[in-house]
């Protein structure tokens, strides 16, 4: 028999979708049947798979010893992974970071130890505010995700209900999300709204946009305002009203204005330069919440920059 005192982060949960985190070698037809045979109680009762669980709850296990794993320190892949990068503003609940391009946000397919969710790992492990052997079922996670060679704010959540909150308020677009970029040329309207409806070629990991709306298209909604002009850029702020898949860069491309340094969706001809990345950077970000939100209510109205963008300062190009 073992038992597991519910902490904070890992309450508000159903007790199935915490045992699928917690044992991650237990099969999930096994876990229903040790729920309907008693092998598993909450508080020293028969549960159900839906019940939440809540903070100070006991869970009871009279299950095979080889389902607890036990995580050694040095087994931690976060550890491998630097925990060096910039703050912009860090508080009880959230980091707010300026990724550097060319940091990919998640492991992927041909994973490597560092990525910003195990940098973030590895510095509140050596603050002493995350320790996996007391997080059951939780791990500080990332809010909103940019691309590798895209720059910007990325938010990082400390505990569970910080997460939950902010991944409500992004899905509701209570985030707002603000882009400097550097476009070849300069568009034929100061300041605009684009409409249009974009597809994408999954093997090839590229968008295409469309003028009306085709089959299995999504509506996009960008809107820019032109800052500065230097004869051959212009720097460019957008605000997303969607988020899509390279929206930002596929948007002002179909609009005869790609990004500097976008070899994906940059036209040679129009715009010859050998940037190392796209010159595009998430550098605004305003709380809006439409409603209380209890723990990030004092969050709401505050708006956060990253002091030191690439290629602008002072809304003027420097490069």
């Amino acid at each position: 028999m073992r038992t597991l005192e519910i902490k904070k982060n890992d309450a508000n949960q159903r007790i199935d979708k915490f045992l699928q985190k917690r044992f991650k070698t237990l099969p999930k037809t096994l876990m229903y049947k040790y729920i309907r045979k008693k092998c598993i109680k909450l508080n020293g009762k028969k549960c159900d798979i839906s019940d939440m669980l809540r903070e100070g709850d006991i869970l009871t296990f009279y299950i095979k010893d080889e389902f607890f794993e036990v995580a050694e320190e040095h087994s931690y892949d976060f550890l491998k992974a630097p925990k060096k990068f910039d703050i912009v503003y860090e508080d009880e609940n959230i980091i707010l970071i300026d990724k550097k391009p060319g940091v990919i946000v998640h492991p992927d397919k041909s994973y490597h130890f560092d990525s910003l969710v195990a940098r973030v790992q590895h510095y509140l492990f050596d603050k002493g505010e995350y320790n996996p052997d007391e997080e059951k079922a939780f791990s500080p996670a990332l809010v909103n995700r940019i691309d590798r060679n895209t720059g910007g704010i990325v938010i990082a959540a400390k505990n569970a209900e910080s997460l939950r909150i902010l991944n409500q308020k992004m899905k509701t677009r209570e985030l707002e999300k603000y882009y400097l970029c550097l476009v070849c040329g300069k568009p034929k309207k100061e300041s605009d709204v684009l409409h249009g409806f974009i597809t994408k070629n999954e093997s090839k990991n590229k968008v295409t946009v469309h003028k009306t709306r085709v089959d299995g298209s999504k509506e996009i909604i960008t809107k820019y305002r032109t800052l500065d002009f230097n004869g051959k850029y212009s720097l460019v702020e957008v605000e997303l009203m969607t988020g899509r898949t390279h929206q930002i860069r596929a948007h002002m491309a179909s609009i005869g204005n790609p990004l500097a340094g976008d070899t994906k969706y940059g036209f040679a001809k129009k715009c010859n330069d050998e940037l190392k990345y796209q010159a595009l950077y998430s550098y605004k970000l305003k709380f809006n919440f439409t409603e209380k939100c209890g723990a990030l209510d004092y969050l709401n109205g505050k708006e956060f920059f990253v002091n030191k963008v690439w290629f602008a300062k002072n809304n003027k190009i420097s490069i």
